[in-house]
């Protein structure tokens, strides 16, 4: 008898499980990805902040691009991004949700913007922990994952869910490259966002069932 099981639940910024992690911050400092990892930018800000990892969570992406096939690298986009920032951009994204869904209590629109932006208070981009990056080949030229970095659940018809069905099969081939490797390196994904891996941040410790986050918010100056 052929049984098929349901896909897991996604498990969102805004669930409560994530915030109820505590942080015991190692204090490892953010260091710069540049000369380390090929740096795109596209998400670039008047500060270089969005440079910048905990230094472990860069030695991880080094592994990780070492495990990748011949003629493949990663394109860093964006890791760090200071408290003030990711609040302006929950802000604005929450802001888009209630304007086009003027029924939506309070709650909806937030639960809706986690999909695409986490909550400041717990955002692993604040604390060094996460980066968006994807795939280019030996000529720089970004390999088809089907969206681009960033994409929103709305613009893409939800595309950039990483198990997202409706994408060609190319696209989640290469996906599954970047998840390979990433994963096998100790970072985690957030299934709404094919191209948002963490490691060491309270969404981390929830996905791998670790007592307490490495890393939390802070401010870069």
């Amino acid at each position: 008898m052929h049984i098929t099981l349901a896909p897991a639940p996604i498990v969102l910024m805004s669930d409560p499980r994530v915030a109820a992690i505590p942080v015991a911050d190692c204090g490892e400092p953010l260091v710069d990805v540049r000369g380390t990892l090929l740096v795109d930018d596209r998400r670039a800000d008047s500060t270089g902040s969005y440079v910048h990892l905990r230094r472990g969570v860069l030695d991880r992406l080094v592994h990780a691009q070492s495990l990748l096939p011949n003629g493949l690298r990663l394109l860093f986009v964006e890791g760090y991004r200071p408290p003030d920032l990711q609040r302006r951009y929950f802000d604005e994204y929450s802001g888009e949700l209630r304007a086009a869904n003027p029924a939506w209590s309070d709650e909806q629109v937030h639960q809706a913007a986690s999909r695409f932006v986490s909550p400041p208070e717990i955002a692993p981009h604040s604390a060094g922990a996460a980066v968006d990056l994807t795939l280019v080949n030996a000529a720089g030229a970004e390999l088809d994952m089907g969206t681009h970095v960033n994409a929103n659940p709305e613009e893409s018809d939800g595309a950039c869910y990483t198990d997202a069905a409706l994408i060609s099969p190319q696209a989640r081939a290469n996906r599954a490259l970047l998840a390979n490797a990433l994963s096998a390196a100790g970072l985690v994904n957030y299934s709404t966002e094919w191209w948002h891996w963490s490691c060491g941040d309270r969404y981390w410790a929830l996905m791998t069932n670790q007592p307490a986050a490495l890393y939390g918010p802070l401010d870069r100056h």
